[in-house]
């Protein structure tokens, strides 16, 4: 068992992942796809200035959720 090339125990990182739920880093949206959406809703606002931070953050977050909605999120038990 010395040379054995499965340890016993798994890779800390791994550990940690794992207890947190994720296999996968946390998505972060294009900036350019951010961008885009900001400037939609900045025009659809009227184009009026010192919102674009709002705009900004509100378009991050609607494509996180989008990307929540459409993710598979592996097999459920359909007993």
């Amino acid at each position: 068992m010395k040379n054995n090339k499965y340890p016993q125990n798994p890779a800390p990182k791994a550990v940690a992942m794992a207890q947190a739920g994720r296999e996968e880093p946390a998505f972060v949206p294009a900036p350019d796809e951010v961008a885009r959406r900001a400037y939609f809703a900045y025009v659809n606002e009227g184009s009026l200035p010192g919102r674009h931070v709002q705009h900004w953050l509100e378009a991050e977050a609607q494509l996180i959720a989008e990307r929540n909605l459409t993710r598979v999120h592996g097999y459920h038990n359909q007993t």
